[in-house]
């Protein structure tokens, strides 16, 4: 868990205390608990064990209180002997029924490191998990689980641990999948069978899924498996573990039987809420394919005219060795999972975790925008970022795909703020973010807890390297001039590709100055040449709305990588919407370009590797041009 939050339920912590004693006049040194505080947040918990303990002993009306803090920071050091002495010091009457709850998770812990797992499920049963705060929470079910598998009872300890999480950091869900595995791993095929509870239940699936890789190995029959596979897929289409494919199936899952299509499908709506958008990429298709000397046959189906899967069926029985979409993922989702995929498939959206042989998956995903700004950020030399997303669930994914990245290469993530996308006044979110007004939030909780005046000074985040902010180019207008006014200068501001409204606006940008991010290179004059090129399209762009630019771009590159399909993974393509390769998933992803706003105007800073990789590409379409 990060630093914030610990900050978040030490605090929350201390309230309690504050409810469980009368308000008093008494001041207490506040140097010595936020110092105590730090050294937690810090993991120094012996040094602050010793300041909790001369607490105890000179805060008589929160002794309680302050020794059960003293067994906290003892269990996290790991001498439960010391934490047990404190915790039976403690006069659980004297708590509030949250520390009550805490005594008693405390007391199973250190039950637990005696070998004592039966003691501590009796523990871990008295307390209602739902009043536990999120920190705690993670704690009770790992304990939970624990608890369970050391007295046999697996199956109770995977579900303790497919309670806990949905808790846990994105990063470290995949471990919980793999511990969920390996526990049920450990039942026979026919105990898995006989103990399944009914679809869809999330246990159920998991018990399902180990019982056919157990009968995988057993019988070698990989068709059948396959089968079986999918079948697993179709009843259980949003099951957790689907995510687990990965580490465990992806050398049978994914792959593909490409050859040089002859005859291609696009499956495109001509209705409906994309209809617009597919009507952008078709005709970037179009335009490439007329430039193209070899044109296979082309035939459009509308993706919204019947189910995807019998329009599917329809395009192979009429000729087609290759289908361009669907565009929705939920048509995506819903092909993959209830078709086996004979040709193959190049869809235009991006469903995570979603594995199936012959399928490609190609879009604008923005999981390669932000990782192609965070490898910017790290190669300009940062390390603590701030993170400053919309408060939606398109921003909670940026911010998410931001911080692993971020971390993923070593950085280190202070704060992710959100801030309200249709609001004008973003100098809440902002005083968040930059800490101006932790100071102040401190001083306040603390005269709650006090019931005493306290000396306030407030105090300003120096912690951080530099911001990361994801807003579009109206949004960030607006935002960064506040983040200028509420002393973010100098910290560099980085941003995916969103924060650039496709064409230079001088007039406008020029509140972005400074800001750099990455983007598609067909928007850039200088990395993306040629007859197909936004210069030469110009007038067909301009028929679309601003907002659709980039979809012309993918309707380009999804014509002219078709022929490069096979060779992707060793030979990437230089294409209109970045440096195309595919990755162990079928997933096209895409080196971008990245430019900075500088008097008004995005001026390009990098290419992939330091060098043009277009100027071949745009040669070759002069040259092949007819």
């Amino acid at each position: 868990m990060n630093h914030h939050c610990l900050v978040f339920f030490y605090f929350c912590f201390l309230s309690l205390v504050g409810c469980a004693t009368e308000p008093t006049q008494h001041f207490l040194d506040n140097d010595k608990v936020f110092q105590a505080q730090s050294l937690m947040q810090g993991g120094a918990y012996k040094e602050a064990v010793g300041i909790f303990q001369v607490l105890a002993r000179s805060e008589l009306a929160q002794q309680d209180q302050f020794n059960l803090l003293a067994a906290e920071a003892f269990i996290k050091f790991g001498d439960t002997h010391s934490a047990q002495t404190h915790i039976a010091s403690i006069n659980p009457s004297l708590l509030s029924v949250e520390q009550r709850n805490q005594l008693n998770l405390f007391s199973a812990q250190i039950s637990l490191s005696n070998g004592e797992a039966e003691k501590a499920l009796n523990q871990l049963n008295i307390i209602p998990s739902y009043s536990l705060n999120h920190k705690d929470k993670i704690s009770f079910y790992q304990s939970l689980a624990f608890a369970n598998s050391l007295t046999g009872r697996l199956l109770q300890s995977a579900d303790a641990r497919i309670q806990l999480a949905p808790l846990l950091e994105s990063s470290e869900q995949q471990d919980n999948n793999q511990a969920i595995f390996k526990t049920l791993h450990l039942l026979s095929s026919q105990t898995l069978m006989l103990k399944q509870p009914p679809t869809p239940d999330v246990l159920g699936g998991w018990m399902a899924l180990v019982r056919l890789i157990k009968t995988r190995k057993s019988n070698h029959d990989e068709i059948e498996f396959q089968s079986n596979l999918h079948e697993w897929k179709r009843v259980f289409p949003q099951h957790s573990a689907h995510s687990y494919f990965v580490t465990i199936l992806s050398d049978k899952t994914v792959g593909h039987d490409f050859n040089q299509a002859s005859a291609i499908a696009l499956l495109l709506p001509e209705s409906g809420g994309y209809a617009q958008a597919a009507q952008v990429i078709k005709e970037g298709f179009k335009a490439a394919y007329q430039l193209s000397i070899e044109q296979p046959a082309l035939r459009f189906y509308n993706s919204e005219s019947s189910n995807i899967q019998n329009i599917y069926q329809q395009a192979v029985s009429e000729g087609a060795d290759l289908i361009v979409g669907p565009l929705s993922k939920d048509n995506i989702q819903n092909l993959a999972l209830n078709t086996v995929l004979k040709i193959p498939v190049l869809a235009l959206n991006h469903v995570p975790n979603l594995i199936q042989h012959n399928l490609f998956q190609f879009g604008l995903s923005p999981i390669d925008d932000t990782e192609q700004v965070s490898n910017a950020a790290r190669n300009d030399g940062h390390d603590k970022i701030l993170i400053l997303t919309p408060e939606n669930r398109q921003g909670l994914r940026i911010a998410n795909y931001l911080a692993d990245n971020w971390e993923q290469t070593g950085g280190e993530v202070i704060v992710s703020q959100g801030y309200n996308p249709k609001g004008n006044d973003f100098s809440g979110p902002i005083n968040e973010l930059l800490n101006l007004g932790e100071s102040k939030h401190r001083y306040q909780r603390l005269k709650r807890l006090l019931g005493t005046q306290i000396q306030f000074t407030e105090r300003r985040r120096q912690d951080v390297d530099a911001i990361f902010l994801s807003a579009p180019a109206k949004v960030a207008r607006s935002i960064y001039p506040q983040l200028l006014f509420y002393r973010a200068t100098p910290l560099p501001i980085y941003s995916p590709s969103q924060i650039y409204s496709g064409r230079p606006n001088r007039s406008k940008d020029i509140d972005l100055n400074s800001i750099t991010f990455c983007d598609i290179p067909w928007l850039f004059a200088d990395a993306y040449q040629g007859y197909l090129s936004l210069a030469s399209l110009d007038s067909l762009s301009r028929q679309f709305p601003q907002k659709y630019i980039r979809l012309l771009a993918l309707g380009i590159d999804s014509f002219n990588i078709i022929e490069h399909l096979a060779e992707l993974e060793s030979a990437p393509y230089a294409g209109a919407t970045g440096v195309l390769s595919v990755n162990s998933e079928n997933r096209i992803t895409r080196q971008l370009v990245c430019a900075k706003f500088i008097d008004g105007n995005p001026v390009l800073q990098s290419f992939v590797n330091n060098e043009n990789p277009f100027t071949e590409d745009s040669i070759y379409l002069e040259n092949h041009a007819e």
